[in-house]
């Protein structure tokens, strides 16, 4: 069948052809690894080896509508239909972390680092002092009685928790994201939040107009963003209707309703890089604590209720047995008349005897007791040292707000990180004071219990081998923690308008520490520890929205360019279009004759035009120069330029993909005549800088589609001219290409996955089909 093309070299090598259990609608390439992510219709998260052997499997229980591998190839994430984007780790698809950046569905991700490729850039310039002073941050302790593996944060047979608060800092990288309804957001590391932008409210404009009118987006929904390699700008492909303010919209008017490439200005990145880095790299850290401090209260407050719900359950007994003989008194009444000497009252000696003994005594005592030292571990080993640690951190960054040249651009500001630091230093402070409270609380129980075992071994008529015991703690227990609770108060929210009970003394040496420097606010004694924690955490989210809000601000829309028009029908659901979007670095020679060669990026995107927007059908659309900045700072102007590529007869596009060095791979599938297709389908590459581009003209308004200037300069493809290979399937989107291992993966429309390797040595004998 395939005699004549068998006799040459193929152009890519098929390395396998296998079966797979279900259509897949999302795939990518590891960046680091030969592993490919794909995901299912009913959106299972699949991981495989360049051999196809299945790593894991991972079902969020929502439809996955995006995903992307962290530069590293270390992490993935995944954008969900709830706007919600989940981070999982390479070696196991474990949930490392959920981020709410979004209201709507994900609908693309894109992760890039700063300086990947520049071996000589320096990525670690800001060195974390953390370390020198403290031991290695506590883990996340383990809620009683989870198994292994359910706990979320907590498993610490595998602590990826601490492996994505560590690894990801290293490097500075920027996850973008884009939703349904227009908004994108940027978060350093993939986990903290640092700027959004929602296309719908950017005042635009375009290079190509000469025009100063403002236009503005409507209906917009995004298809894909592309963060630059030097996070200089974000291009986005989008479709909705383009609106010029200088023309009036009245009723039955529209504006232009089509298919839009947007470059945004996103240079704060790279200009404030070492700045953001360092603001992110704590901020994030001290985050990561909090979920500390956060679960280590939660877990305390589990066990120490436990205990109590113990205690109360045993000595309830007491209550009951007092009002069915009748008499008019309390527990606390009956205890203190026995140890002050009287014999037990009925319903205490029954209570002592029969209800508890000395065996349920015994219980009762060994649940408090170990609740404390629990409690008090849980304190020593994760609780105090988080809280020390963001101390530590938060007032690094009340240093950095100081230097108000570098750190008041991005928002950093001294007065709120001042009253961040002074909450860390409360905390600390309730720490303390909860480990006191703590310690006089076990202290008190365990006296009690001590007195109680006496006094049933007496009445028992057993040797009390003289059980050491203090009577007046024994009283204070009776008045002041038999039907209260302090420990627990210290660990919840209060209730209403209700506080932590200070004596006058206390407040008063509270006031007079005031005077010396002490903390301003003199009332953090009557906050409990979990609302003291509380109070920081807000101080602290309110501390950085500022940083979020500045940076949000200075992301502009710096280009425009309408690609092609779209059917009015189309006009309020999400327009499907192949595209792809790659920064290559030039070497332009003519800018500079006296000095070295200089590199600047040049966006290339390339798109598949509808076949009814343009007088010829079947075409791909490839556009340059949009983020090519480096003339202007020349003072020179940069043309934008494009070319458009006619798709051979007989054939149409599935998707494409942008390749290394300009590359452009196509996947093309053979046009149905019948009710079925021959099942023939090509995968080609091009090499897009060999290609006539042809500049845009400029105009004097951006209600015009530029791409119809090129439908006399179109390129006529040849399937025989070009680097082609026939694969003898129908094909599907979408198409996986992976630059830095130079493979490409092709999907069946009969659920094969075929594989192929793009990079070949040209002395090779390629394989048969």
């Amino acid at each position: 069948m395939e005699t004549e093309e068998t006799q040459r070299v193929l152009p890519f090598q098929l390395q396998f052809d296998k079966p797979i259990a279900s259509n897949i609608k999302i795939a990518e390439w590891n960046p680091e690894k030969d592993l490919l992510a794909m995901v299912t219709q009913d959106s299972k998260l699949l991981l495989h080896r360049f051999n196809w052997q299945r790593l894991w499997t991972v079902s969020p229980g929502k439809n996955i509508t995006s995903i992307c591998w962290r530069p590293d190839g270390k992490a993935i994430a995944a954008g969900l239909e709830d706007g919600t984007i989940s981070l999982h780790d390479v070696e196991n698809g474990k949930l490392l972390r959920s981020i709410k950046s979004h209201s709507t569905d994900v609908v693309c991700l894109h992760w890039e680092e700063h300086g990947k490729k520049d071996k000589n850039s320096n990525t670690s310039s800001y060195e974390d002092r953390t370390s020198r002073f403290f031991p290695p941050p506590p883990r996340v302790p383990k809620m009683p009685g989870l198994v292994p593996g359910d706990s979320g944060f907590m498993d610490d047979g595998e602590d990826s928790f601490q492996e994505l608060s560590n690894s990801s800092h290293q490097r500075y990288n920027i996850l973008c994201s884009g939703d349904m309804d227009g908004s994108i957001c940027f978060n350093i590391f993939g986990i903290f939040p640092i700027g959004t932008v929602n296309i719908h409210n950017l005042v635009v404009s375009s290079s190509l107009s000469s025009s100063n009118a403002a236009s503005r987006l409507l209906n917009a929904s995004i298809c894909k963003v592309a963060l630059s390699k030097d996070l200089c700008h974000l291009v986005v492909l989008c479709n909705g209707e383009l609106i010029t303010d200088e023309v009036e919209q009245g009723e039955g008017q529209h504006g232009l309703l089509g298919f839009h490439c947007l470059v945004l200005n996103t240079s704060i990145f790279s200009k404030r890089k070492t700045e953001l880095h360092q603001v992110a790299q704590q901020a994030s850290n001290i985050e990561d604590l909090s979920e500390v401090v956060r679960t280590s209260l939660s877990v305390m407050s589990k066990i120490w209720s436990d205990a109590m719900h113990t205690f109360h359950e045993k000595f309830n007994t007491v209550s009951t047995l007092i009002i069915d003989h009748g008499l008019d008194s309390t527990p606390q009444d009956e205890f203190l008349s026995l140890l002050g000497g009287a014999r037990a009252s009925p319903p205490l000696h029954q209570f002592l005897e029969n209800s508890l003994g000395e065996a349920g005594l015994k219980r009762v005592a060994k649940a408090v007791n170990g609740a404390g030292k629990e409690l008090q571990l849980i304190v020593l080993d994760h609780l105090q040292p988080a809280a020390e640690i963001i101390g530590f951190r938060i007032g690094e960054l009340r240093g950095l707000s100081k230097w108000h040249a570098r750190y008041k651009g991005i928002g950093l500001d001294e007065k709120l990180m001042d009253n961040a630091t002074e909450r860390a230093g409360m905390l600390l402070v309730q720490v303390e004071r909860f480990m006191r409270v703590l310690a006089s609380v076990v202290q008190q129980f365990s006296n009690f219990f001590s007195w109680l075992l006496k006094s049933v071994k007496i009445l028992m008529a057993e040797p009390s081998d003289q059980l050491p015991f203090n009577s007046e703690l024994v009283i204070i227990f009776l008045k002041f923690l038999y039907d209260q609770d302090p420990v627990r108060q210290l660990l919840e929210i209060s209730e209403g308008d209700s506080s932590v009970e200070v004596d006058l003394e206390m407040m008063q040496r509270i006031k007079q520490l005031a005077h010396f420097g002490g903390f301003s606010d003199l009332e953090y004694l009557k906050r409990t520890l979990a609302e003291e924690f509380q109070q920081m955490e807000s101080c602290f989210k309110g501390a950085f929205e500022m940083p979020f809000s500045t940076i949000s601000g200075k992301l502009l829309c710096e280009d425009l360019l309408p690609l092609f028009p779209i059917a009015s029908s189309s006009k309020l659901k999400p327009y499907k279009v192949p595209a792809s979007v790659s920064y290559n670095e030039d070497i332009l020679h003519e800018y500079s004759e006296s000095e070295i060669h200089q590199q600047a990026l040049t966006g290339y995107i390339s798109f598949k035009l509808p076949d009814d927007c343009f007088s010829i059908a079947n075409c791909i659309g490839i556009v340059r120069g949009l983020t090519h900045d480096l003339g202007k700072l020349e003072g020179i102007s940069d043309p934008v330029e494009a070319a458009l590529l006619c798709i051979p007869d007989g054939y149409h596009c599935i998707d494409l993909s942008l390749y290394k060095e300009g590359q452009i791979v196509l996947l093309l599938d053979e046009t149905a005549t019948t009710s079925e297709s021959s099942g023939n389908a090509y995968m080609m590459i091009l090499q897009a800088g060999d290609l006539p581009f042809v500049s845009l003209s400029k105009s004097n308004t951006l209600n015009s589609w530029k791409l119809h200037e090129l439908q006399d300069s179109a390129i006529y493809l040849q399937l025989e001219s070009e680097k082609a290979r026939s694969i003898p399937h129908s094909v599907v989107p979408p198409l996986a290409v992976s630059a830095s291992r130079g493979v490409a993966c092709v999907f069946a429309a009969r659920k094969r996955a075929l594989v192929y390797i793009l990079d070949e040595d040209e002395d090779e004998v390629s394989d048969t089909e």
